[in-house]
């Protein structure tokens, strides 16, 4: 244990030039460049590991110092803004990794630690670094998928607009694949917005749909049925033969609904009436 407490003593008085050393070694054995002050941050990081280290030579194994956390989550972060792959990140690990084995095992080895005490020093130094790595990669994932969150949001608003053309008259143009989520987004955001418009006919054109199945045929039916609560009429246009097909082989009923072959006839139908 005196060995410990020597080693412990070094590390904490030495932390600084250690961290910049250990820091220029790894960027040292990377195959690409890092910038200048990602540099700075780690050896600050590293500094603050060593001094956790130390003091946690003699405690209990499973604690890790919250900067560690919190950096780790920022390179999560930062990695995912830059449109960098999280395996960009990770792979800076395995360098790493090494280097502080390599020098942690010298020092252990020059303050007298035996073979055991230094495996146990590697241990608390990699169960660190893996912790490190759940962090990064969870924060990366968050980002990405808040990310994704946020793109999918603003594409279903681009892909259902509602298009006035005449007083009282507006086409909802549909586009791509029309699935749950976007039946869902289409009765619950969209079709809200269609009364306060003004809208006594709605045109639901089908030209821009790839595909169609039972369930977004429900929900349709649904949009219908909704619509015609408050007192706005529905027709569907743009059903292409292909699309056509699908509805029939999937058993899907459209005769209560008025379908037109485009826009201008159901337009022209509307302004007869």
């Amino acid at each position: 244990m005196n060995s410990f407490i020597t080693m412990a003593h070094y590390l904490l008085e030495n932390s600084g030039t250690l961290a910049s050393d250990i820091v220029d070694e790894i960027v040292v054995r990377f195959r690409f460049d890092v910038p200048e002050e990602e540099i700075d941050q780690a050896k600050s990081m590293y500094d603050e590991f060593l001094v956790f280290l130390a003091q946690s030579l003699d405690c209990q194994e499973g604690s890790v110092p919250e900067v560690l956390l919190s950096w780790s989550k920022g390179n999560g972060e930062t990695a995912a803004r830059s449109q960098l792959e999280i395996s960009q990140i990770i792979i800076r690990f395995t360098d790493t990794r090494m280097v502080l084995a390599d020098f942690l095992t010298d020092i252990g080895m020059e303050f007298g630690l035996n073979t055991r005490e230094v495996v146990m020093v590697i241990k608390r130094v990699n169960l660190m670094l893996d912790l490190s790595i759940n962090e990064t990669v969870i924060a990366f994932e968050r980002y990405k998928d808040r990310v994704i969150h946020e793109a999918q949001k603003e594409i279903m608003e681009l892909s259902t607009p509602i298009v006035p053309i005449q007083d009282g008259i507006a086409i909802l143009p549909l586009i791509g694949t029309i699935d749950s989520n976007r039946s869902d987004h289409l009765l619950n955001r969209v079709v809200p917005k269609i009364s306060p418009l003004g809208v006594k006919y709605l045109i639901l054109d089908f030209s821009g749909i790839i595909t169609i199945d039972t369930e977004v045929a429900r929900h349709i039916f649904t949009v219908h049925s909704v619509l015609a609560l408050l007192g706005i009429d529905i027709a569907v246009t743009g059903i292409r033969p292909e699309l056509a097909s699908r509805i029939v082989n999937a058993g899907i009923d459209f005769t209560s609904i008025k379908v037109y072959g485009n826009v201008k006839q159901a337009i022209g139908k509307k302004t007869l009436n």
